[in-house]
C-alpha cells in the first residue's frame, strides 16, 4: 500500500511539473479524502491551494476536514470570501467546531464571519461544553421525527432533509419540546408493512443515550460495546441535542490511546503527530518527566549511601544491584500496564483490588520462584564457578537470590495498585506506568536487598 501511495505522489509532483492540471483532476478524483489530504505532506506549501482548487466543492470539504490544522491554516488564508463560504457550508458542524478551536482568533473571525447564522449558532454551542465531553464531540445534525408521524411521511422528510445530515441511517423520535422517545432506523421504515403506519408502533423505546457531560472515552466505549453507528446526545432535561457517530468514537480511541502510552513513556501528551513536531516541542514534552525521575532516584542514592558499610564489607552485592533494579521495574511494568489497559476497557474498577491483588500475588510468587531458583545457578554456575569469583559465597548467592523474589512480589503489588488508586483520585491510571513505577521499585528492592544482607550476612 505505501509502495502504490508513493507512486501517486510521484505522478502528482510530474503531473504538476509539467502543469497537466486535466489530468490531475481525474487522479484527484478517484482518491479517497483521506488519501488526497495526505498527499499535501509531500507538496510545496505554494503548490497545496493549487492542487485544492481542483478539487469538486464536496471532495474539497471531505479533503480540508482530514488535513492536518497546519495545512488548513494556509488553504483559509489563501482563500477568498466566497471560496471559503463554500468550504465552510460544506462542513458538518462538529467539524466546524474542530476547525475554529484549532485556528487562531483572526482565522475564526474570517470562518465564522462566513457561516450562516444556523451554523455559527450551532458551533457556539458545541464550543461552550467542556473539552473531552459528548457535548464537545456531538454533531447537532441529525434526523428527527414526531411520533404521530406515518411510515411514508417519514421517508418523505428523510429525502428531504437527509442531504446536509451527517447520517441518515439511525433517525430519532422527539416530542415537540425534543425530548427523546424512540430511534427508528431506515430498515425499519423501508420494511414497514404498511406505509399509513404511525412511526409510535415501529420504533424502539429502549434507546441508549450520553449526557452532554459524559467524558468522551465513555462515549467511544459505549459506541464499540453496542455495535452502534450513531450515539443520541441528551441535556440535563432529556432534551435531544446532538449525535456522536462512530468516526468521531474512532478518532477518540486514537488520540486517547496516543495519549496514554505517550504518558507511559514518561512524557507529556503532544497535540501534534511526532513529523510535524520540533525538537523543541519534543523537549517540552519530555524534559518535566526526565527532571521528575532524576529528582526522585535521590532516594535510590540514599539508600545506597546508607549502606555503605555492608558494600564495603561484601563487595560482590554491589555488582547484582543493576540486575535486582532492572527486574523489579519490569516487574512492576508488567503488572501496571495489564492493570491500566484493564482499566481503560473498563474492565475493572476499585471494588476489584482485593480479586486485583490476590491474582498479582499468586502470579508475582510463581515468577518469583522460578526466576530465583535460575538465578541461583546462574550465579553459582557462571560468577563463581566459571569466572572463579570467591567473593561469591553460598550465603551471598542466597541473599540476591530471596532478594530477587521479594523485590519481584512488591514489585508487581505495588504495580497494580498504583494504577488503581489513581483512578479513584480522577488521575490517569496511565501515569502510574513503567517509569514511575520502576522508580519506586528501585528504591524498594535496595532497601529490601540490604535488609536482607544485614540479617544473612551481619554486614
Amino acid at each position: 500500500m505505501a509502495e502504490k501511495f508513493d507512486i501517486v505522489t510521484k505522478a502528482l509532483q510530474k503531473m504538476l511539473e509539467e502543469k497537466k492540471y486535466a489530468a490531475l483532476r481525474d487522479l484527484l478524483l478517484v482518491m479517497y479524502p483521506s488519501d488526497i489530504a495526505e498527499l499535501f505532506y509531500d507538496v510545496e506549501e505554494e503548490k497545496i491551494p493549487l492542487i485544492f482548487r481542483l478539487l469538486p466543492k464536496e471532495l474539497a470539504a471531505e479533503t480540508f476536514v482530514e488535513m492536518e490544522p497546519e495545512a488548513q491554516e494556509l488553504l483559509i488564508r489563501s482563500f477568498s470570501d466566497n471560496e471559503l463560504k463554500e468550504i465552510v457550508d460544506e462542513l458538518y458542524v462538529d467539524d466546524a467546531a474542530d476547525l475554529v478551536e484549532e485556528m487562531p482568533a483572526n482565522v475564526v473571525k474570517r470562518i465564522l464571519k462566513q457561516a450562516d447564522p444556523e451554523m455559527r449558532k450551532s458551533i457556539n454551542q458545541i464550543l461552550r461544553y467542556p473539552d473531552n465531553s459528548a457535548g464537545s464531540l456531538m454533531t447537532t445534525e441529525y434526523v428527527s421525527l414526531r411520533p404521530e408521524m406515518t411510515v411514508e411521511e417519514a421517508i418523505l422528510r428523510i429525502r428531504r432533509q437527509g442531504v446536509d445530515k451527517e447520517t441518515i441511517y439511525t433517525c430519532y423520535v422527539t416530542a415537540k419540546d425534543r425530548k427523546l422517545q424512540g430511534i427508528v432506523t431506515v430498515k425499519d421504515l423501508l420494511l414497514a408493512e404498511d406505509d399509513e403506519l404511525k412511526i409510535t408502533d415501529i420504533m424502539s423505546t429502549n434507546v441508549i443515550s450520553v449526557s452532554t457531560l459524559t467524558d468522551q472515552e465513555e462515549v467511544a466505549r459505549m459506541l464499540a460495546k453496542y455495535n452502534f453507528l450513531a450515539l443520541p446526545v441528551v441535556d440535563g432535561e432529556d432534551r435531544m441535542v446532538g449525535i456522536i457517530t462512530f468516526d468521531d468514537a474512532m478518532d477518540v480511541i486514537e488520540e486517547e490511546t496516543t495519549e496514554d502510552m505517550e504518558i507511559m513513556g514518561g512524557m507529556l501528551p503532544s497535540e501534534k503527530t511526532y513529523l510535524r513536531s520540533s525538537a523543541f516541542d519534543l523537549f517540552k514534552n519530555r524534559i518535566p518527566w526526565l527532571m521528575l525521575l532524576m529528582v526522585s532516584a535521590t532516594f535510590t542514592g540514599l539508600i545506597i549511601t546508607a549502606f555503605e558499610g555492608a558494600l564495603a564489607a561484601q563487595v560482590a552485592l554491589t555488582a547484582f544491584i543493576p540486575m535486582l533494579m532492572g527486574t523489579g521495574g519490569n516487574s512492576g511494568a508488567q503488572s501496571s500496564v495489564t492493570v491500566i489497559r484493564a482499566l481503560s476497557l473498563d474492565e475493572l474498577r476499585f471494588a476489584d483490588i482485593g480479586t486485583v491483588i490476590w491474582k498479582e500475588l499468586r502470579t508475582a510468587i510463581l515468577c518469583g520462584i522460578a526466576l530465583a531458583v535460575v538465578c541461583f545457578a546462574k550465579i553459582w554456575l557462571v560468577d563463581h564457578l566459571l569466572m572463579g569469583n570467591e567473593d561469591i559465597t553460598l550465603m551471598v548467592n542466597a541473599v540476591v537470590c530471596l532478594t530477587l523474589a521479594a523485590t519481584v512480589v512488591l514489585a508487581k503489588l505495588v504495580g497494580c495498585c498504583l494504577p488503581m488508586v489513581a483512578k479513584v483520585l480522577k488521575l490517569d491510571p496511565a501515569v502510574m506506568a513503567s517509569p514511575f513505577i520502576s522508580t519506586i521499585v528501585d528504591a524498594l528492592s535496595l532497601l529490601v536487598y540490604f535488609l536482607v544482607a544485614k540479617s544473612l550476612l551481619g554486614v
